[in-house]
């Protein structure tokens, strides 16, 4: 069955399993201790720590291993916002980091901190200037992926670190999709991983804080791993890690182009053959295994249902499933469709025909979907002053922009149409219609129910 959802969590590398299964008899001991099982216990783990530090490009001493690359975020933006608190209370992020970013924010906000939030373009980057301009005098900490976990766009790290730099502001950096593929350029100050996203086992991070970045970890701490990640260390599972790491790393360069193509494949494609797509994420500036589209008029966890029966482990950033009634905050940044959402992450070694049979099956897929959804109940339509009505509230999306696409032919040139929808994915993915059928989208107003979206005819 192929696996395309590699962006979540990385096949287990054979490097990695080998050196796992070899380590449980020689790492189990205490590294802390002299004894000789001791010694080989810490012989392993330091060389984990070098071979690691390498490919991350640090000292050795700059490096800690935590129990996930979520927790060294944790213990990173806190510890570093710690160790500047007489700076100031001031946190900077994309509005597109990863989750376990934006908790941390949240925590930070109420305690009493400010958070600014940097805005990205529609293909998911960040200005450089727009670091800039967020800067204040009271900035602790500024924080920025290395490359998106949804859509896959690489940001311009080495620029933003360079104006957090001239500011005297450390950037930690979210490495955790990139760090398989090449070392993060540019002067960051600190910076998080997590070995399944490369192939390492799951429950491994790594968190590096450069020499000279003030840095106070919290809570309860240890003599393990510089006081950053109290607890006996996982060193078979470290071992692995770095071990996975650096194969990775030695086929990255020819896999890359390889996966690229593939990927490129799928981006010219997939439009091409499936009917009102949006492919998102910057076309340039992206990671080479990872492409993601929308479909209209489709609901995401129907279509990865369909898929899975085909054979395919795919993901979706989609708003419309039952676990979220929210779009996805990566995808609300941007601005784009969010409905109808496929994630394809390739993993290393990924085969061709698998990805040739993908695009065979999508097609079919897709056309399932909106099948099923092309009769829904009907949406009470009524005019209103010349306007059109209609009244989606207690739909979920796709219906509201279904509904919209069914009605908008029934209005002249420059008539309006109201849609009401009490769905919060609609405030995405109204206007992202009308940017992909060439409408007007004039704005929201309230209701008295939910909210009033107008459309205007402009085709």
């Amino acid at each position: 069955m192929p696996y395309f959802d590699a962006a979540s969590s990385a096949p287990l590398h054979p490097v990695a399993r080998q050196a796992l299964l070899a380590s449980l008899d020689e790492g189990w001991a205490d590294p802390a201790r002299l004894y000789r099982e001791g010694r080989r216990a810490r012989v392993l783990l330091d060389a984990a720590r070098e071979a690691a530090a390498e490919a991350v490009g640090c000292r050795p001493d700059e490096l800690a291993f935590t129990s996930s690359g979520t927790r060294a975020v944790h213990t990173g933006i806190a510890g570093a916002l710690a160790g500047r608190r007489r700076i100031g209370r001031h946190l900077i992020v994309s509005a597109v980091e990863h989750s376990s970013v934006l908790h941390s924010a949240e925590v930070w906000e109420g305690t009493g901190g400010s958070v600014t939030q940097v805005a990205v373009d529609r293909g998911g980057l960040v200005d450089p200037a727009a670091y800039g301009d967020a800067l204040r005098a009271d900035t602790a900490l500024a924080c920025l992926q290395s490359a998106n976990h949804e859509v896959g766009t690489e940001q311009p790290v080495g620029a933003v670190a360079e104006v957090c730099r001239e500011a005297g502001v450390p950037l930690l950096v979210d490495a955790a999709q990139s760090l398989g593929w090449g070392p993060v350029d540019g002067g960051w100050s600190l910076l998080t991983a997590s070995a399944h996203k490369w192939g390492g086992p799951s429950g491994v991070g790594l968190l590096v804080v450069r020499k000279g970045v003030r840095f106070a970890a919290q809570g309860p701490v240890d003599e393990r791993e510089s006081g950053r990640a109290p607890g006996f260390e996982n060193i078979p599972a470290i071992v692995a890690a770095a071990a996975s790491l650096r194969a990775v790393r030695a086929e990255a360069a020819e896999e890359a182009v390889r996966l690229r193509e593939l990927t490129d494949r799928i981006r010219a494609r997939v439009p091409r053959l499936v009917p009102d797509v949006e492919v998102v994420g910057d076309p340039v500036r992206r990671l080479p295994g990872v492409v993601t589209f929308s479909c209209l008029y489709v609901d995401g966890e129907a279509l990865l249902h369909e898929l899975d029966r085909e054979g395919f482990s795919v993901s979706s950033g989609s708003s419309c499933t039952s676990s979220t009634l929210t779009p996805s905050h990566v995808l609300r940044a941007m601005g784009v469709l969010s409905e109808g959402n496929v994630r394809v992450s390739l993993p290393f070694g990924a085969a061709e025909e698998d990805v040739e049979r993908f695009l065979t099956v999508l097609p079919g897929a897709v056309s399932a979907v909106r099948e099923k959804l092309g009769a829904p109940a009907a949406s009470e339509v009524v005019r209103e002053e010349n306007i059109l009505v209609v009244d989606s509230l207690g739909k979920r999306c796709p219906i509201p922009v279904i509904e919209l696409a069914k009605v908008i032919g029934d209005v002249p040139v420059g008539g309006l149409v109201r849609v009401l929808s009490d769905d919060e994915a609609a405030r995405l993915d109204i206007p992202a219609w009308c940017e992909m059928r060439n409408q007007e989208y004039v704005g929201e107003e309230p209701a008295d129910r939910g909210t009033a979206y107008l459309v205007r005819r402009a085709t």
